[in-house]
């Protein structure tokens, strides 16, 4: 029996914003966005619900300048990384804790048809 456990999340959802891209001080790169993925159920009382979630997404290197040149807000996308737990702490002595998603591969996930102008 193998063992080994992985550490894999897979989202398909749609961007909130544009990339945050950043160059680092050792001239390597971060982006950072934020997804939304979307589930619709039937609640207690019958009628269809929509339980939406934000998750965090940092990608680095050269996935971070591809998702910021081929990703905009409201991108549909399908992406593959890990999942990151970290804390920080404030500028004023709060410890503040975070999960994020390291995306290492995406797929941008079909377009919008251009609309025409009247």
């Amino acid at each position: 029996m193998n063992t080994t456990m992985k550490n894999k999340v897979q989202l398909i959802g749609n961007l909130g914003k544009d990339p945050e891209m950043r160059e680092l001080a050792k001239g390597g790169r971060v982006a950072r966005m934020s997804v939304a993925t979307s589930e619709r159920f039937k609640g207690p009382d019958g009628d269809w619900k929509e339980d939406v979630q934000w998750h965090a997404v940092v990608a680095w290197g050269l996935t971070a300048e591809r998702a910021s040149q081929l990703l905009k807000k409201g991108s549909k996308v399908a992406l593959e990384g890990r999942l990151v737990h970290r804390s920080y702490e404030t500028k004023d002595g709060q410890k503040r804790y975070m999960t994020e998603v390291v995306m290492n591969e995406f797929q941008l996930m079909g377009t919008k048809p251009a609309v025409a102008a009247e």
